[in-house]
């Protein structure tokens, strides 16, 4: 799979993120039910993968389901869950021959057992994979995690293990889900929604952002590295100013 040119490969993200948005509006434009579009959102996540893989991105996220997504109608989550189930027992051989780790954060143990049954054997198959990191987003939100970590974080306070004083953003980052892995350097968000939708809130503190008008299910390869290509030609400053990122 050749790569664009124009992408420069000492100056690849470490660590991108995606909120996967559209597949819905893509069925509904089509006169189809919103299940169709998520299974034609598969394709994507396929694509956009081999891609990442091919570039050199060492980690990617992927926002596939989030806590608030609980609540949309009973036969779209029972259909996202089993088309979820269907494709990590399909794609699992892939990431082992593309040799990708899968990892997911969130509230993994809200999800269905037959689904959490796969996604551990999948990440148990995949473990000693080095290509790339791939973690799945699932009944995940930011409000959620970060609830979580006080929590855990007062515990230990209260037991003595913590004190207060001692507490810093170190602390914080060892108490979320993405313990081990670098912060998001490129957000990117499809469907043409300018919203973060309550996804890796403390990580992406200084990511850069992208947007892109394409609904999920259309977001191909050329547009990933359009992101990259973008991202690219930014400068991260960090706080500082351009001449002291110069120098």
């Amino acid at each position: 799979m050749a790569i664009d040119t124009r992408i420069n490969q000492s100056k690849l993200p470490k660590h991108v993120a995606v909120i996967m948005d559209g597949n819905g509006r893509w069925a509904k434009q089509r006169g189809k039910l919103r299940t169709f579009g998520h299974g034609k959102g598969v394709k994507a996540v396929r694509e956009t993968v081999e891609t990442a893989a091919e570039m050199g991105i060492e980690y990617l996220t992927l926002y596939a389901f989030s806590t608030e997504n609980w609540n949309r109608p009973k036969f779209e989550v029972n259909a996202l869950m089993t088309l979820l189930v269907k494709t990590i027992n399909k794609e699992t051989k892939t990431l082992t021959e593309n040799n990708i780790r899968l990892n997911a954060i969130g509230d993994l143990q809200s999800l269905p057992s037959s689904c959490l049954k796969e996604l551990n054997e999948a990440i148990e198959k995949t473990k000693g994979n080095t290509r790339m990191t791939l973690t799945l987003a699932l009944s995940y939100s930011s409000k959620w995690e970060m609830t979580e970590a006080i929590k855990a974080i007062a515990k230990n306070v209260k037991s003595g293990k913590l004190d207060v004083e001692a507490i810093n953003e170190s602390t914080i980052d060892e108490h979320l889900c993405t313990l081990g892995i670098p912060d998001p350097e490129l957000l990117i968000r499809t469907s043409g929604e300018h919203r973060i939708s309550n996804f890796l809130l403390w990580q992406i503190a200084y990511a850069e952002l992208y947007f892109t008008d394409k609904l999920w299910p259309d977001f191909e390869k050329i547009d990933f590295e359009a992101a990259i290509i973008d991202y690219q030609g930014r400068e991260r400053r960090f706080g500082k100013i351009s001449e002291q990122v110069s120098a």
